[in-house]
Order: structure tokens, then C-alpha cells, then sequence
């Protein structure tokens, strides 16, 4: 039986004999073990690819200085645990509580000796099915009608063995270091194999070509026993508190800033590495000039015969000889291993280091193939976490949830609610989701209103660039309407060059929403599902089309949208105008009064109080209405007449009150005001 089925897996192609698997996973980082988990607990048949001995092999390297720069927030105040995973950046979704980060470690920002284990734990923990010490060298498609995607893709490791699957996901990461080539760059050492030793560098002057976090934190490592540091890029340094993108410079590295600005000898310059050259003297010192400079002479015969900048502009800023030359540029994507066939493409521009994909994480050049993790980034890169733990660990399930539908007929989650709980569900989400908080502008939770506007199905952390294939994406339908909920920052609130502490930087008051700066909720409301054409035509750094009505939720101080005047009462407003029907919830009594009053009751009362249900009046209630002056007291009215105090009206009138039913008169009933 065991030969059976072992045979059963194995196909014979082109005189090669493959094993298959329905999905297969490259990588077994943070981004393949979240694929890996979510596959298991689906039940499908899928194997990972790691290379290395051990999950996260990346993390066993670097940062080089061990210091991770994703924040591990200990204490929130809350026990909410999907609230708790806005602040924690390095936990990967699961169901099972001992893997959560911070049982790992307590540093606020931790040692990547801990990301090791957490992972490892990860993948043992849950038996991920995971095949190390397997680096996948080649990848190629097979046609095949049979297949899920018209093709089979064909995978062969080092030992040369092969493997065939339906579906593959890419989460092999970014870790082919980003390096320039220019005259005299073999002098030039790399991050990644720098010395970390500050005592290396005592007494020495040192030239970092970069401005990311990865430069920033060599510089922050030697900063203490250096002569001075200069740090040369092409562009100018970007802060994450700034920018609002954790991927720039965060706080924790940028003590060079200090000692730049306040005239401590360090020193930051912008210019393209293209264009430089290094010439090595005879004691070894590394002397910077100019490409141009070196054109028809030979770098070899010696500085003396090379003209340096200072040479005709002595007060150059780069014209004292540097002991030390580091790289560090970051890391890019390997197209390497992709047949032509898959046409796996680099992006254009800025994304140029990451594979071109579609806003649903799948290749734009292969259908099947899937980006995960880091490497997918390109769809949000300087807009969100997309390439952070805490941001693909949600795109990650949102692929998965794709992939079910796709290809197992499996719909994507959802919940039906009454419209009554409209209001509160989306207050709900908006305090304590975690995907729609770290994946801002990416990730929206979609409304899909039913016939007649009595009921709604809730989807959670959809990507927002399909919005138009949602029906298909999905298997939902959205025949009458929807409301897509997102967080996003002020238009103009974010920028390398913005104050983001100027006076009067918050807005309060209900009225100037729109002009919230600080993440925030935004409702956007669309009588029909927006067309692949609408999506292409929208505004300029607007995530989604024009809606037909648009409702921001005013910034808060606390990130707490819970104010019953500030926040919930704008939003219950707005949802009625788009819906033409009254949310507010009313008690019994007040519905009774509608049935004989109105011709339609309002929705709480068509699905509570005519279903002979509802909420009845209480004592407690009853006297808060009576010091807000919406009630008349009748405890102490006195009754005129022959009738006892203790006859039989006075008995039934005490009994009403005891089953929580008001004796006052109709007026009173009109005037009231409902909860």
C-alpha cells in the first residue's frame, strides 16, 4: 500500500520523474510558514521548499547587528486579542496562543536570535510540512489542460530532483544584495559581510554608500569610535514619522542625524553611485572622485596621474581619504531561477528590485503564481506594510482565501447581519481589526447590501486594487450596493519633506473629518460595484474610485472611535442618508406606538418587536429619562378621588412598573426620546 501510494505521486514526463503536490511553496520564511499554516488548516496537499537547515534563515543573518526594527508592544491596556496585533509586528497568524511573539522575547525592539526561534517553533509546533536543505535551482511550466491553470509548474532542486504542482507560491523573500558597479568598486566592502566588530574601526574614517535602515544601523554600531562618517546616496533620507512607512529610517538608528546636524564631524551627501569612482593610494587609503574624471586613464597607474575633484575645487566635500568603504543598498529579488516560460519580470521604476504582480499578489506574466511576503511588496511599496511581518501576514491569508475560492469552490468568509447592526459592526472593526490598521489603503473590509437594504453580508480584509473582480474573486454578490470600509492618512500629511508636528496638526471636531490627518476610518458607499475601467480612471493617490458618498470618521487621539457624539452618531447619520432607512434601535413600547402611527416601521422594530422581540423599559432607565427631562414623573403624582391607595388600580399599576411597562400619558410617548 505504501509503494501504491508513494507511486501514485510520482508522474513520468519527458523521461523525468516528478513528485506533485496541488501547491508549493518556495521559501520557508515568515511569508511560507503563514502560507504553510493556512494550507494545513484547509486540509490541502502542499509541500515548502527552504534551502537552509532551519526555517528564517534570513533572520539568522541579518539585520547584521541583531537589532530587529518591528516594534513588540508588551502592554496595551487591552486583552483584545486581535486589537493587541496592531502593536505586535512580528507574530504570525495562528490559532495556537503559545505562538505569539511576545513569549519570545520582551525587548520592545528584538534580537533576531528570537525571530530564529519563534519561526522554528512556528513550523515544529504546528508540523508544517516543510522539506529543508532543498534549494529550488530551476522552474519552468509544463502545458496542460488539465491543469488548474492551464499549465503545471516544474521544480528541480540542487540534487537535481524534480517536482511538479498546480499552484506556486513565491516566498523565497529579497536576498541578492543590491550592488553598483563603478570604477574602483572592489574596494568597496559589503553589509553583509562587514566586520560588526566595533573595535574594528577605532581611529577610522568610513564612507557608507547607502540611507536606509541597514546604512543607518552600521553607522549607529561605530558611531562611538570612528574619526567621522560620511554617508553618500542618491536620494535624500527619508523618516518613517514622516513618511508614515516603517520601510524609512526609523528613530532607533539614526543617531548619525544628530551628530550631522549638530556639527559633530558626520556628515550626509547626495549623488548618484553611478557616477563616482574610488582610487586606492599606496598607504590605502581610499581616495572619492568622479567617473568622468577617470575617462581615458588607467585607474591602475596610480593616484598621482588621476585628477581628483579637489584638484580644481579645493574645498570638495568628499576630499579627505576614507580608511573604509561600505555598501549598503539592500537587497533585491532573484529572477535567476525562472524559466522565460514563467515570465517572471522585474518592476519599473522605484520597484524595479521586486517581481511584477497583479494587486491580487498573482504574477502578471503566469496565472498560478503567486508573490508572497517581501517580495510582493511592489503592490503597496511606500504606501503600507506589504513587505513587514505585520503587514503580509495578512495578505498572506487574503491569497490563501483567493486560492480557495479559485480553485476549492470555497467562498470567501463572510458573516449576514440584520441592517440593524450595521452601525456596530463596523464600530466593532474599526477599533479592533488589526489587518485594516497595518495594511492602510490596501486592505478593506467590503459591506454587501441585500435586496431592500435588511440585511448585509460582511467580508473581512479584502485587497482593494481587485475591488472590480470582488464577484468573482469571492463568490459573493454584490447586486444592491456596498459600503468598503479603509483606514487611511490625511492626502497630504505624509512626504519626506512634511512638518507632521506643526501646531494644529489634529482635527476633533465631527464636522472637519475629512481634513483628519492621523490614521483614520473612511466608509465609502457605491450604488454598484466599480468597474475595472473606474478603478483605472481613479483620482490621483486616491485608493478607490469616486463613491457616491464618502464618510470619514474623525481622527482620534487614543485611535479609540468609540464617542457616542464624535463618531458614532456622524456614522449612524451617514449610513442612514446612503440607505434611506432609520438604524436607530427602539424599545417596545415605542414600536407598538409606530405600528399604529406609521405606515412602515423602522428595521429594529420589523425585525425585534414584530417578531415579539425587543428591548422593554427597566426602572434604571425609566428614572435616567426623568432627569433628562423626557419623562414626567408619575411616582409621586397625587391621585385625586375616592379610589384607596392600596386598591386594585394602585396594585395593577404597581405591577406594570414592576414588568418594566410606563403608565404615562400618549404625548409623553410621542415626545419621548429613543435610545
Amino acid at each position: 500500500l505504501g509503494l501504491a501510494l508513494y507511486a501514485s505521486g510520482l508522474c513520468a514526463v519527458s523521461g523525468a520523474t516528478f513528485l506533485y503536490h496541488d501547491y508549493c511553496v518556495i521559501g520557508a520564511g515568515p511569508a511560507g510558514l503563514q502560507a504553510a499554516y493556512f494550507l494545513q488548516r484547509a486540509g490541502r496537499d502542499y509541500i515548502v521548499f527552504e534551502r537552509s537547515h532551519a526555517p528564517g534563515s534570513f533572520f539568522a543573518l541579518y539585520p547584521r547587528h541583531r537589532k530587529l526594527i518591528s516594534i513588540n508592544k508588551q502592554y496595551t491596556g487591552k486583552s483584545n486579542s486581535e486589537f493587541n496585533l496592531r502593536h505586535d509586528w512580528n507574530s504570525l497568524l495562528s490559532h495556537d496562543r503559545r505562538l505569539l511573539f511576545r513569549r519570545y522575547s520582551r525587548d520592545f525592539f528584538p534580537n533576531a536570535d528570537s525571530m530564529v526561534r519563534y519561526l522554528e517553533d512556528f513550523a515544529s509546533l504546528l508540523k508544517l510540512q516543510v522539506q529543508y536543505n532543498t534549494a529550488i535551482i530551476h522552474v519552468t511550466l509544463e502545458k496542460n489542460e488539465q491543469a488548474w491553470n492551464g499549465h503545471y509548474f516544474l521544480l528541480t532542486d540542487q540534487d537535481r530532483k524534480n517536482y511538479k504542482c498546480s499552484s506556486l507560491l513565491v516566498a523565497a523573500g529579497m536576498w541578492v544584495p543590491n550592488v553598483v558597479n563603478f570604477p574602483g568598486s572592489e574596494y568597496v566592502e559589503g553589509y553583509e559581510t562587514v566586520s560588526i566588530n566595533p573595535e574594528d574601526f577605532t581611529g577610522q574614517t568610513v564612507l557608507i554608500l547607502g540611507r536606509g535602515n541597514s546604512a543607518f544601523e552600521t553607522a549607529e554600531n561605530i558611531l562611538g569610535v570612528t574619526n567621522f562618517i560620511h554617508m553618500v546616496s542618491r536620494s535624500r533620507v527619508r523618516l518613517s514619522w514622516a513618511t508614515h512607512y516603517v520601510g524609512d529610517l526609523r528613530a532607533i538608528n539614526n543617531g548619525l542625524l544628530d551628530t550631522y546636524q549638530l556639527k559633530s564631524l558626520d556628515g550626509l551627501l547626495e549623488g548618484d553611485l553611478e557616477d563616482l569612482a574610488i582610487v586606492k593610494d599606496k598607504k590605502g587609503k581610499l581616495h572619492i572622485t568622479l567617473r568622468f574624471y577617470l575617462e581615458n586613464r588607467n585607474i591602475s597607474a596610480g593616484i598621482d596621474s588621476i585628477t581628483l575633484p579637489q584638484d580644481e575645487l579645493d574645498n570638495f566635500a568628499t576630499r579627505a581619504p576614507y580608511d573604509r568603504v561600505i555598501r549598503c543598498l539592500g537587497w533585491k529579488f532573484d529572477f535567476s531561477i525562472y524559466n522565460r516560460s514563467l515570465r517572471m519580470m522585474p518592476g519599473k521604476g522605484n520597484i524595479k528590485k521586486y517581481p511584477q504582480i497583479k494587486p491580487s499578489y498573482e504574477s502578471r506574466g503566469t496565472r498560478g503564481l503567486f508573490v508572497l511576503g517581501t517580495a510582493s511588496h511592489s503592490v503597496d511599496f511606500r504606501k503600507s506594510a506589504g513587505g513587514f511581518i505585520h503587514g503580509f501576514r495578512y495578505t498572506t491569508r487574503a491569497v490563501h482565501r483567493l486560492l480557495e475560492n479559485r480553485h476549492h469552490g470555497v467562498p470567501w468568509p463572510s458573516t449576514v447581519y440584520p441592517i440593524t447592526q450595521l452601525t456596530n459592526s463596523i464600530i466593532k472593526r474599526v477599533n479592533e481589526a488589526s489587518g485594516l490598521y497595518q495594511m492602510f489603503s490596501v486592505l478593506a473590509d467590503i459591506i454587501l447590501l441585500r435586496e431592500n437594504a435588511t440585511a448585509f453580508e460582511y467580508l473581512e480584509e479584502y485587497p482593494i486594487g481587485v475591488l472590480a473582480e470582488l464577484e468573482m474573486q469571492t463568490g459573493r454578490k454584490a447586486r444592491s450596493g456596498l459600503f468598503v470600509i479603509i483606514m487611511e492618512y490625511g492626502r497630504n500629511f505624509s512626504g519626506a519633506d512634511k512638518d507632521v508636528f506643526y501646531y494644529n496638526r489634529a482635527v476633533g471636531e465631527a464636522q472637519h473629518a475629512w481634513q483628519s490627518n492621523f490614521l483614520h476610518p473612511v466608509i465609502y458607499y457605491y450604488k454598484h460595484l466599480p468597474t475595472e475601467r473606474e478603478m483605472r480612471l481613479r483620482p490621483p493617490d486616491w485608493p478607490l474610485p469616486r463613491p457616491n458618498a464618502i464618510h470619514h470618521i474623525v481622527e482620534d487621539f487614543l485611535t479609540d472611535w468609540t464617542a457616542p457624539n464624535a463618531h458614532i452618531l456622524p456614522l449612524r447619520r451617514f449610513l442612514e442618508n446612503c440607505l434611506s432607512t432609520d438604524l436607530r434601535n427602539f424599545f417596545a413600547e415605542s414600536c407598538f406606538l409606530f405600528a399604529f402611527t406609521h405606515q412602515k416601521l423602522p428595521p429594529s422594530c420589523q425585525q425585534g418587536y414584530a417578531r415579539m422581540q425587543g428591548l422593554l423599559g427597566s426602572q434604571e432607565l425609566r428614572q435616567h429619562a426623568v432627569k433628562a427631562g423626557l419623562l414626567q414623573d408619575y411616582t409621586h403624582t397625587d391621585f385625586s378621588g375616592d379610589r384607596p391607595p392600596d386598591s386594585h388600580h394602585g396594585s395593577q399599576e404597581h405591577l406594570m412598573r414592576d414588568h418594566g411597562i410606563p403608565l404615562r400619558p400618549l404625548q409623553h410617548l410621542v415626545n419621548a426620546k429613543d435610545e
